[in-house]
């Protein structure tokens, strides 16, 4: 039997190019989406595939009227929150791709998947190389004991960081606290310019034209240094193989999990 999906931001960036995943594959079955703007056509009709016969609807409260086995959130944080619980609510497991969303949105969704005894796997990239990324950050991080991370965006990405480094950051401050030489509160000139503390990591935003999604970590010892990088181009194609897989697998979790090596075997 196929899995039964409902895909919110089906006519976005991203989940445009997700949705023609699931239509292309025999074992997932696109049963309704999420586009406010294309409410009431056929999902083919706005990405010019006739093949897609999925229905869009306005709201996410309205697609899940249509059952489904999984729902994949792709919109914007201020919405995302809602969409996930109102998809617990209704038996789903969750996988989200949206980013912005705040730990203690997390703490909230993780309270709610238990109780209703489903899986929400949140990825802040389904890029393998930022996978990976991750995993290799974190294994430094045992071994390391400074380090700084930079968030790589295009000029209009208006959350800072992203979802990626939210992930990274959070996933590197549960293994261990990195070590700052001088003090924040010590800092001369512009404490700013040290940037944001998420997790215990210095966490430095770059928004410039000429980048798409990116991250970085650099870590440091007396008179030698590693980085670790991922970079994404501009199309969504890496992130498909990535949130296909996780579809397929988030029904074999219990609660939120973050990141997609939750279901990889690294």
């Amino acid at each position: 039997m196929s899995l039964k999906v409902c895909l919110a931001g089906a006519t976005g960036w991203a989940g445009s190019e997700l949705a023609r995943g699931i239509a292309a594959s025999a074992d997932l079955e696109l049963v309704a989406a999420v586009s406010r703007r294309h409410a009431g056509q056929l999902l083919g009709a706005a990405l010019g595939d006739t093949a897609i016969t999925a229905p869009v609807f306005a709201s996410a409260a309205e697609a899940l009227a249509t059952p489904c086995d999984v729902f994949v959130e792709y919109t914007h944080p201020d919405a995302a929150r809602a969409n996930i619980l109102a998809a617990l609510e209704h038996g789903a497991h969750v996988v989200v791709g949206t980013s912005g969303l705040t730990d203690e949105d997390y703490a909230r969704i993780d309270t709610v998947a238990r109780e209703r005894g489903r899986g929400v796997l949140a990825c802040g990239n389904f890029a393998l190389t930022a996978v990976l990324l991750i995993k290799f950050s974190e294994m430094a991080a045992k071994i390391l004991p400074q380090w700084e991370i930079i968030d790589y965006a295009y000029a209009g990405k208006p959350d800072a960081p992203s979802g990626t480094v939210r992930e990274l950051a959070t996933r590197m401050g549960k293994v261990r606290q990195p070590r700052l030489e001088v003090p924040l509160e010590e800092t001369r000139g512009l404490r700013e310019a040290r940037g944001g503390t998420l997790a215990g990591s210095q966490v430095h935003a770059v928004r410039l034209p000429g980048f798409v999604l990116g991250a970085e970590t650099i870590f440091g010892l007396p008179d030698q240094t590693l980085s670790i990088r991922h970079n994404a181009g501009g199309s969504a194609t890496p992130y498909v193989d990535g949130a296909l897989l996780a579809i397929r697998k988030v029904s074999t979790l219990a609660g939120l999990h973050r990141g997609l090596d939750a279901v990889l075997e690294l």
